[in-house]
């Protein structure tokens, strides 16, 4: 059975939620029956069970063949700073967020650079995500941060394969 996702930002809500469940239906439905009632205020029970339901799909695999991943390498002495900013980013696209995942990490061999691995599910995606105004204001903010221009590095997922 595929991975299933509940995404909140198809299911009508009053607060702009952005959160995105995915993993095994049980697993998924009660996360999002505690996330319904302690965020939005829901009450539990059939009801609101029977609308998690029906808004399950199947998770897409945004590292599957066809997908697009963008590394970005960054050099930056003001981390604490380039985080708050994604934090930021993250709270201010809300719905439109369209990245998969994303995972930051510190180079061990080069003091103050980090690499910046972000899974979107196509080409266009990331361009759409490049192009949308929030997206714009962000980069400009950490280029500030930045000890020098970001390198950006654009690839096309041609494998993929989960353990």
């Amino acid at each position: 059975m595929s991975r299933q996702m509940l995404d909140c930002r198809q299911v009508p809500s009053e607060v702009g939620c952005s959160l995105t469940l995915v993993g095994e239906v049980d697993e998924v439905l009660e996360a999002g029956v505690a996330h319904a009632v302690a965020v939005h205020g829901h009450t539990d029970g059939e009801e609101l069970r029977r609308t998690l339901r029906g808004a399950l799909r199947d998770a897409p695999q945004a590292t599957a063949p066809g997908a697009f991943m963008q590394v970005i390498e960054f050099r930056t002495q003001q981390y604490d700073q380039i985080t708050a900013l994604m934090d930021g980013w993250m709270a201010d696209i809300g719905a439109d967020r369209p990245t998969g995942w994303m995972v930051l990490g510190r180079d061990r061999d080069r003091a103050d650079t980090y690499l910046q691995v972000v899974a979107f599910p196509s080409a266009e995606a990331a361009q759409r995500n490049s192009d949308h105004p929030v997206t714009t204001a962000f980069a400009g903010k950490m280029h500030a941060l930045c000890d020098g221009p970001p390198t950006f590095h654009d690839l096309d997922v041609v494998r993929a394969e989960t353990t």
